[in-house]
């Protein structure tokens, strides 16, 4: 990555919004994460997920109250979120590969089905 293309990032918000979404999918949804989201969902006939609950040994457990990730899972999905950051890192610093992503970035949106980033309020 050159100064102009650190340039590009810091001038263009069209840039940096593009440059986050692509690290979302980068660095984020397809790790572990994918994982941790498979298998069955349920369905909710309140729509607030009151009616549902999870049967266990020790008895029941609302769902608005249940965790849904182990400290385990935890624990392994953000090793590997920290492991493609650092990928991601890799390639966005590399003089080469850095410059290609900014230039595709600047030129079109492949994730154009996504929501805009907004800074949190």
């Amino acid at each position: 990555m050159t100064t102009e293309h650190v340039e590009a990032v810091q001038s263009s918000e069209l840039v940096r919004k593009r440059l986050a979404k692509l690290m979302a999918l980068r660095c984020f949804r397809n790790t572990k994460l994918e994982d941790l989201h498979a298998g069955i969902f349920p369905n909710s006939q309140s729509g607030d997920y009151s009616d549902v609950k999870v049967v266990s040994p020790y008895g029941e457990i609302p769902w608005q109250r249940l965790g849904r990730f182990s400290d385990d899972e935890m624990r392994a999905l953000m090793v590997d979120v920290v492991n493609h950051c650092y990928q991601f890192l890799i390639e966005l610093l590399d003089p080469r590969t850095g410059q290609q992503l900014i230039e595709r970035l600047k030129l079109r949106d492949d994730l154009h089905r996504w929501n805009e980033p907004e800074l949190p309020k």
